[in-house]
């Protein structure tokens, strides 16, 4: 179909084009308004490796070797600790522990899914609705500018995110603290198990450095009061709910949805284009209408001129 008659088709239906993104936009804004807000609970953390001495290099004798420059990926005790914010353990701590499942509950019999569940049969929430939730609503984003990342969790009651945010946070820093702490106590068995049984005094020599070393790093993890993550900016919450932002879904939809209108009508004009009965038509020749012959009119005849008048 040539661009041309195209747009002349989009012209002629203008009125109805105007009238499809007038309510599809309002049907948009409708669903934009009606759902439920949230606040958001953030804080900032740092690795506790880049901030004052590192914690891993007194628990091991030699240092971590850095990643590239291009590998942004966390590493350490500080990768250990956002997994664990994730993990399965954690979701079972808020599940006991706060009154989330009670809200997912409450969250589903409203609706009309909550009929559907009915039908079903609905069973109350558990340890894996908290974590389904939590993978979707806990944000961990790394600052382009430092080191420090961000850690936002949504939820529309704020005393709730604030609280689910602390103990997150107090759950992956003291699963850290403990591995670090039954690590360094198996070493620092074994080596005095060994102790015991070896009678070489160079090897004990060598045994008595890697027993100070455990020890060390046990008395490194019972002192500091951050092995994974130093807290740069204490959890806060929002006083208004900012989740969904809904200026900017408003003004998203006022651009998807012309966009997507005219998309529509061109592809309507596209499936009624018969492009066999176009060529027909300019094959066809031009039908003319017979025109009357027009009559002169009888002339007299003309006589020849009589000699000698």
């Amino acid at each position: 179909m040539p661009l041309g008659l195209l747009l002349r088709g989009l012209w002629g239906w203008r009125r109805g084009l105007v009238l499809a993104v007038l309510l599809a936009w309002a049907g948009g804004a409708a669903v934009v308004l009606a759902m439920p807000r949230a606040h958001v609970a953030q804080a900032v953390v740092a690795p506790a490796e880049t901030t004052s001495f590192a914690v891993s290099s007194l628990l091991s004798p030699s240092p971590f070797a850095p990643g590239g420059l291009l590998d942004t990926r966390p590493t350490g005790n500080f990768a250990i600790y956002l997994g664990a914010m994730r993990s399965p353990e954690a979701a079972v701590m808020l599940a006991r522990e706060t009154a989330l499942p009670a809200w997912i509950d409450a969250r589903r019999r409203e609706g009309l899914g909550s009929l559907v569940r009915a039908l079903l049969g609905d069973r109350p929430a558990d340890a894996d609705d908290v974590l389904g939730w939590l993978e979707r609503n806990l944000a961990v984003t790394q600052s382009l500018a430092s080191v420090t990342w961000t850690l936002e969790l949504a939820h529309g009651d704020p005393a709730l995110a604030l609280d689910m945010l602390r103990r997150l946070h107090g759950f992956a820093e003291a699963k850290v603290r403990s591995d670090l702490a039954e690590q360094a106590a198996r070493r620092v068995a074994a080596l005095e198990r060994r102790l015991t049984r070896e009678s070489d005094i160079f090897l004990r020599n060598s045994l008595y450095e890697l027993l100070a070393q455990q020890q060390r790093a046990g008395l490194v993890v019972a002192a500091d009061e951050a092995v994974a993550a130093r807290l740069v900016s204490a959890p806060m919450v929002e006083a208004r709910p900012s989740l969904p932002n809904r200026p900017l879904l408003l003004v998203l939809l006022a651009l998807a949805v012309p966009a997507a209108v005219l998309m529509l009508g061109a592809a309507l004009l596209l499936l009624r284009h018969d492009p066999v009965a176009v060529v027909a038509a300019a094959a066809a020749p031009a039908r003319r209408e017979p025109m009357l012959a027009r009559r002169v009119p009888d002339r007299p005849p003309v006589l020849p001129p009589v000699p000698g008048e």
